[in-house]
């Protein structure tokens, strides 16, 4: 996703948050993806969006968000929002899932190079 500046558009801002968050969106569905795809940095970049959009809003005169393409655009991002409400939970289980999976196999190995160091012992 790309952090591009802000343009001096809000519209032209707003469509740029919209289209990476779609990209997001789809690339991180769990149907998609496995959670060693995620990255830290997956997470910065919807952040770095969220905040373009808050500032973009924040900035538009009131006039403006009368017109029906900008109105269309708030719409979807509000879309994206909902779906990120509903998405970020999903997400974090799967995380916590996959560190869960990593910790044990950790530990398995742990355990084996413990069995390896004390079998050389013996020998």
């Amino acid at each position: 996703m790309s952090s591009n500046p802000l343009p001096s558009n809000p519209l032209e801002t707003l469509r740029q948050v919209n289209r990476n968050l779609r990209s997001t969106l789809a690339r991180l569905r769990p149907e998609r993806s496995l959670c060693s795809t995620i990255k830290p940095q997956d997470f910065s970049d919807i952040d770095v969006q969220l905040l373009r959009a808050s500032e973009c809003l924040r900035s538009v005169p009131p006039s403006s968000q009368a017109d029906a393409e900008f109105e269309k655009e708030s719409l979807a991002y509000r879309d994206h929002l909902q779906e990120l409400k509903r998405f970020l939970p999903d997400v974090k289980v799967r995380l916590l899932a996959e560190k869960a999976r990593l910790e044990t196999v950790r530990n398995h190995l742990l355990a084996a190079a413990s069995w390896e160091r004390a079998s050389k012992k013996t020998l």
